[in-house]
Formats: C-alpha cells, structure tokens, sequence
C-alpha cells in the first residue's frame, strides 16, 4: 500500500529556497506507482527522489509529489555488469555492493546520495564526461509510467527515450533503468595533483590532460586577485588496479564510505563570506602539492568529498544558496573567462568553485552537456545585486550558444530557454503528445514554461 496522505509537505531543493506546499505519497511497488499517475491531482504531479536537485525542479505547489524512494529493487548480471534498478535505489546503495563485486558505476555526479530516476530525469555528469559522456549515455532500457498510467518500455533511438533523458521528470515517472556498468580491479584511484597559477593555466592544462585521464576535475579560486584569478588545484584520476597498490593496502575491493561529520541544525547566515572564504582559499591552494603523481586515493573521498558531512548545504545559512552551472563550447572560452574576471571583481563569495571537461553529449533535448567548459559555483542567497549579475551572466551564456543546467536552476528566465536549448520545440512536442493534458508539472515547468 502507499503511504497514506497526510498534511502537505513543505519541500525545497538542495539549495533550500523557496519552499513550497505538495501532497507526497510513496509508492513501494510499480503497480502502486502507475494507479497514483492514473488518478492525478488537479495540480498535477511530479517524482521526487533524494531532493538533490537544488532548485525547484521536484517541487509542485499545491499538487502531488510522488516520493519514489520506496521503490529500490535491483540486481546485477555479474557476468557482464548490466545494472536493472528501480528508481529509488541510490547510487550511495549501488556503490557500496557494486564496487566490492568489481563494478563501479558509469557516471557519478559529485554525490553518492542521487536516485537512479534523478540520474536519468537530469542525465548527470560527472569527472569522466570528457571521456564516458553522461549518464544517459549508458542506459539500455528505462521502464517509464506515462499519463494515462500505462508502463513503457523504451529503448536508444524511441523518441520518448532520449525526452525522458534530462526530461527533468516532465514526461512520465521513471520506474527502472537498465544501465552497464565499468570493470574495477580495485576501491581506490590514481590520482594526479598540479597546482595552477590563474586561469589560463587551468585550462590549458585540463584541455591537456583530456586524453590522458579517465576523470578530471578543478577547483578554483575566484578571490585570488589579479593574475591569479582563476587559480586552481586540477585534480587527474583513473581507477587503479591491484598492481598499483602497496602490499599493505588489504582488501582492494573494500568500499565502506562513512559520513564523519554532520553541519549544525541552526547555523547564522553570513558564516560565508569574502574573509572567511577568501581564508579557507589560501589554505585550500597551499595544502594542495605543486605537483603530485600516482597517489592512492579512495573512491568516496575522490568523487564525493561533501558525503562526508551529512546536511552540509545548512553551512550557508536559513536563506540557503544559489547554485549556478552553465556550459559553453570549445571555441567560447573568451565568455567563461569574462565570468570568472565579473566574478573576482564584484567580490563574488563561492565556497565550492568547480571546473570541467565536456566532452560529446547524448541524443537528448533537454541533456545540459555538451563539448566544452562547465563551470558551477555556490553563491550564498542575500548578496546585493546577485540577481542582475547573474542574469547577465545567463545572456552571454546564450549568446556563446551555451547553457544553463536546469537540475541546479533556481531562477533562469524563461525567455532565454530556446536559445540555450534549442531542440526545446522538439522536445515539447514529444511531452504533448504523451501528456496532453500536462499531469506532470513541477514548480520548474511553471517557472520555464515548460
């Protein structure tokens, strides 16, 4: 039986602005999921998983949430690494039984704590898109409940397949993914360490490491000053095999990952700010080796640093944060170097700055990657102007035929979404004809016009 229905809820993204009142039910089989989308609210509904998405994307003011993280069945072929999962499972319970049996997932985003639907509905990236593309990339098949409450099976080239992937949720609820998995020898990753001097540098050497490495990433510093704005900690890995390791490393399969830490359920706004974090950037850069090569790492710490502190989003205060993500392709460099300049100048605070590679995307409308540079950053609500700033922002982005990752937005005008997207009439035409009558809403969809 579902979970029966209580007073309203009030849910936010992960960034915890604006929270808004739904009705949530949890579902704990797929026959349960498809009566639940077959006699929808009035205000329609949307699935939720693990609310990691940071803005409004699985919120519907006034209408029905569907809680899908009772839903986690899976199994493994282990002779091939074919994942068939549920869409609760998270991909913190995958890795922790996959990695021991020698398998890791394709694609992790920067947390464990993500659904299998979430995965699918953004179509996350991770460290290795550059070489591995995202997530929808690897799926096989996604089992999907449309409007009417009919189960799909989709495959690679069904044009609801590829809406579904990054759809956002807006096409039907996912039920389960069938999806491959890489081989691993070991729990651990070689990894390579290069400090860098400003911006420049960082890209010339992640543009560099593109065919030398499986993941990378960079952190960088938007407070340094002058030259060195832009500087950075460009971090290189590949899953290292047993041979890599010292005799005393013990199991080379264990994978147990713990959370050590947990934030303060009450913290003051105004901890984040451009002493402290200007502070906690000086010693981030200088704890970092000027250059480090082959260093054994475990996978958790390496892909998912924040884990480790469970609720850390509280760290920026009762008003939450704003995460800002965009892409621009090769060739457009010039606008992500004229961001992080606008950034350093206005005193931007962002206590997680990060860098990537893109590399090819996937057949998805909707699907944020493409080939080029991504840079996300965690900006503190209540700074004055943000708004302004960031909307300029967004204009330069669409301008470079670039665009803004709709799993982190919180406040993206509407207007500029068919220059970002500009498969979005495609895409809107398939929603129509499998949901004519728009059951599946969220507070994104109103906000976008989607």
């Amino acid at each position: 039986m579902t979970t029966p229905q209580g007073p309203p809820a009030f849910l936010s993204g992960w960034g915890r602005t604006a929270p808004t009142p739904a009705d949530v039910r949890r579902p704990r089989s797929t026959a349960e999921l498809a009566a639940l989308v077959a006699d929808p609210a009035p205000r329609g509904l949307i699935a939720r998983g693990l609310g990691r998405a940071y803005g409004d994307a699985a919120q519907n003011a006034g209408g029905l949430v569907i809680d899908c993280t009772a839903l986690t069945s899976w199994r493994l072929d282990a002779e091939t690494g074919v994942v068939t999962a549920a869409a609760g499972v998270g991909l913190h319970e995958l890795m922790t039984a996959l990695v021991p049996r020698g398998w890791f997932v394709p694609v992790t985003p920067g947390t464990r704590h993500v659904t299998v639907g979430g995965a699918v509905a953004a179509d996350v990236h991770g460290k290795n898109h550059h070489v591995d593309s995202s997530f929808g990339a690897h799926l096989r098949s996604l089992d999907l409940v449309t409007a009417d409450g009919a189960v799909r099976t989709l495959r690679p080239g069904d044009p609801l397949f590829h809406a579904t992937v990054g759809g956002m949720g807006l096409t039907g609820v996912i039920a389960q993914a069938e999806f491959g998995c890489v081989p691993v020898e070991t729990s651990r990753m070689l990894v390579d360490v290069r400090r860098t001097t400003g911006l420049d540098d960082t890209l010339t050497e992640m543009a560099a490491a593109d065919g030398r490495h499986r993941y990378t990433v960079a952190w960088i510093d938007l407070l340094a000053g002058g030259a060195r704005t832009g500087r950075g900690v460009l971090t290189l890995g590949d899953h290292a095999r047993r041979a890599d390791l010292p005799g005393t490393a013990g199991d080379p399969l264990a994978f147990a990952p713990r959370t050590r830490l947990s934030a303060p359920r009450r913290l003051p706004g105004g901890l984040l700010n451009p002493v402290t974090v200007r502070a906690f950037n000086e010693v981030w850069y200088r704890r970092a080796p000027r250059a480090a090569h082959g260093t054994i790492q475990h996978i958790a710490p390496f892909f998912h640093p924040l884990d480790s502190v469970a609720d850390w989003n509280r760290i920026y205060g009762p008003r939450g944060f704003v995460q800002y993500q965009f892409v621009v392709p090769d060739g457009a460099e010039e606008t992500l170097r004229h961001i992080v300049n606008r950034l350093a100048r206005a005193g931007v605070v962002s206590f997680l700055t990060v860098l990537k590679r893109f590399g090819p995307g996937t057949p998805a409308p909707l699907s944020f990657p493409m080939p080029g540079w991504t840079l996300a950053l965690d900006i503190p609500v209540g700074r004055p102007g943000l708004a302004g700033l960031l909307r300029g922002f967004d204009e330069r982005v669409a301008a470079a035929g670039g665009r803004v990752y709709l799993a982190k937005d919180s406040r993206l005008n509407a207007a500029l979404l068919p220059a970002m997207y500009p498969r979005l009439a495609e895409w809107r035409r398939i929603r129509h004809d499998v949901d004519p009558h728009g059951v599946f809403r969220s507070d994104l969809a109103r906000r976008l016009d989607l």
